[in-house]
């Protein structure tokens, strides 16, 4: 019987002693603080918003300049690559047959001229020998026909004398606008003509065109922002373009719309847009594909919070909010354009509502927070 109640006395120790420290584990639980988390608050800013396109370059001039005339190639005026301005020499062509075949053609011209003068004079003479009756009108009128040959005789030497002057001002080949040049085809000394081969091509540097293709719902929204669809509008009434360089830089100068497709191409479901850049840095080169960027013509007034507040799982980006309560709730957002560190919020957020930005991982929906509220706000 002792041994008994001692055997009973222990268990209840024992029950005693794990019951005790288990109550005692619960109070601190519940006395545990709130987790600390940093909360920015939704803020408004005025937002010139924009849309990205591909797009490509393409020169507003370009043209393969060949000899119009046949000779030997005198002289290279210009090097390979060269820039140049509109009417200088790029290439010199043999001048001599072609000065000799202008002063032959101005010896036709004086012997048309003379042969002109005595049919004037023999037309004269017949018709005051018919006055008198002294020869037939058939001879007057022969040496009136002879004078009219004489006429055109004189029209057609001047009119070799301007093809002469043609031919022999194609002997200088003159660059036909400002740009730059490709590499040169041929050397001095070739033979060359307007069956032979390309001596060089041209490009027109400044200004540039950039075309690229807009989708229907695009084209619509920028024309309804931009409140028209004539490409030749006060350039204030139509969007800005920008380019962002292969190297991703944006170029510091934007473009102007001056050309808009008249339909919509049945294939693809776009419309082509045709922007002009001034290009005077020369870093838009012709054939180069670009990123384009369209601003709306106006601000707009959004709602904007720190991009380290938004999560995403498989329903979509979300946020936690602190409410007036201390107290987390999940909410689902759609968002816009990344501005800086900062991403627009379309739907889901009102501006002054408190996101958690750190501390994300200490909590969970439904919990009271300790928020501390960080400088990563508007102005």
């Amino acid at each position: 019987m002792p041994f008994l109640r001692l055997r009973h006395m222990a268990i209840l120790l024992m029950t005693f002693g794990l019951t005790g420290p288990s109550f005692a584990q619960s109070d601190d639980a519940s006395s545990a603080p709130a987790p600390k988390v940093s909360i920015a608050a939704a803020y408004t800013k005025e937002i010139t918003e924009a849309a990205v396109f591909i797009g490509r370059a393409e020169a507003i001039d370009e043209v393969d300049i060949i000899a119009r005339v046949n000779g030997f190639l005198e002289e290279r005026a210009v090097l390979d690559g060269d820039r140049v301005e509109k009417d200088d020499l790029l290439f010199r062509i043999e001048k001599d047959l072609y000065e000799a075949t202008l002063q032959a053609r101005g010896a036709d011209l004086d012997r048309a001229q003379a042969n002109l003068e005595l049919a004037r004079l023999e037309y004269a003479r017949k018709e005051e020998l018919l006055k008198r009756g002294s020869v037939p009108e058939s001879e007057r009128d022969l040496a009136r026909a002879n004078e009219l040959v004489a006429e055109a005789e004189v029209k057609a030497a001047q009119a070799a004398i301007r093809s002469a002057e043609l031919d022999l001002s194609y002997t200088d080949i003159h660059a036909p606008f400002s740009g730059r040049l490709s590499k040169i085809a041929v050397s001095e000394g070739d033979i060359v003509g307007p069956s032979g081969p390309q001596l060089v091509s041209l490009v027109r540097e400044m200004p540039i065109y950039v075309s690229f293709a807009l989708s229907e719902k695009q084209f619509v929204d920028i024309a309804q922002s931009s409140g028209t669809t004539d490409a030749r509008a006060e350039p204030e009434n139509l969007p800005a373009v920008r380019v962002i360089l292969p190297n991703g830089a944006e170029l510091e100068e934007s473009g102007q719309i001056v050309f808009l497709e008249n339909r919509i191409d049945p294939t693809t479901g776009t419309i082509t847009v045709r922007a002009q850049f001034e290009n005077t840095e020369r870093l838009i080169l012709d054939g180069a594909f670009l990123n384009i960027r369209i601003e709306d013509t106006e601000p707009t007034t959004r709602t904007l919070i720190p991009q380290a507040a938004v999560q995403r799982d498989q329903r979509g980006e979300f946020v936690l909010v602190v409410n007036d309560k201390q107290m987390v709730e999940q909410r689902y957002i759609t968002t816009g354009d990344q501005v800086e560190t900062a991403v627009v919020v379309l739907d889901g957020l009102q501006p002054g509502e408190s996101v958690i930005v750190e501390g994300l991982q200490r909590v969970r929906p439904g919990v009271a927070v300790d928020a501390q509220l960080t400088g990563q706000t508007g102005d």
